[in-house]
């Protein structure tokens, strides 16, 4: 185990449009440095969307997040004459706030969507990555950013993930002192989410990061044993999810649920 970390995200991208080349992108712009066997290459999903083509007409930014809604978990109010905010489970599976639909550095009257399938996108990138640097053993991670249940601020997770262990499950091993170790599962995958942001900054213009130093989690190899399990087996089952709705929403069904009991 590697007791150094190191994160980078080199300046100079620019622009990304629909149908640019990401991969060629993001390799120019890493040459510089150069890119090791065992380092993880981390995009945000903003770029990964704009060469995809996920930049779509929305005048009204609302509608495109109910089209991208598959469940909605909570809604609030917000004053000031602010839309309310939703909390929705969106076609990846992800629970967030507007269902991941951005508005931000985009053009006016457009939005951007996450990606269609961003571990699909990660392993396009980690294919043509290791083919320019002829390297075994690479990651590619493409992040969002989200809030989380009890918990104020945002952090980056990853949404997309290839040739990274994505977990780090600890169950079945012992802690310091002995003791057998039942439920510890690390979310390796997003961790290296966070980390990269702290380098790249929400307005810095720098999507890109090199992280260096978790080789242990860098699969090698190319096809699925290579490419690994994806991001998408982070998001919890549902049979899992202790928290499926809003706790008012809750409240109020419980609330329903009990005066048609009485009624009945």
């Amino acid at each position: 185990m590697s007791d150094r970390l190191t994160v980078w995200a080199p300046a100079g991208l620019g622009e990304v449009r629909p149908g640019d080349d990401l991969a060629l992108l993001v390799g120019d712009l890493l040459d510089a440095e150069g890119v090791a066997d065992g380092d993880v290459v981390v995009v945000t999903s903003k770029i990964v969307s704009k060469a995809e083509g996920r930049v779509v007409r929305a005048a009204d930014r609302e509608q495109a997040i109910t089209d991208e809604t598959v469940r909605v978990v909570a809604t609030r109010e917000r004053p000031g004459g602010l839309a309310p905010l939703r909390i929705v489970e969106n076609r990846l599976g992800l629970v967030m706030a507007a269902a991941g639909v951005d508005a931000s550095n985009t053009p006016d009257g457009t939005v951007l969507l996450l990606p269609e399938d961003p571990d699909a996108s990660a392993r396009a990138l980690r294919r043509a990555l290791r083919a320019r640097w002829g390297v075994d053993r690479l990651g590619v991670v493409v992040t969002d950013t989200a809030g989380r249940p009890w918990r104020d601020g945002l952090v980056d997770i990853a949404i997309g993930a290839a040739g990274v262990a994505v977990v780090d499950d600890l169950r079945g091993g012992a802690d310091a002192h002995g003791r057998p170790i039942s439920v510890t599962v690390t979310a390796v995958a997003d961790e290296v989410a966070a980390a990269s942001e702290l380098v790249r900054g929400k307005t810095s213009g720098r999507p890109v990061a090199v992280v260096r130093g978790l080789g242990r989690y860098v699969l090698a190899g190319g096809g699925p044993d290579g490419d690994g399990p994806g991001a998408r087996t982070l998001v919890r089952p549902s049979a899992d999810d202790l928290f499926r709705e809003g706790s008012a929403e809750a409240y109020a069904r419980g609330i329903s649920a009990t005066r048609d009991g009485v009624g009945g």
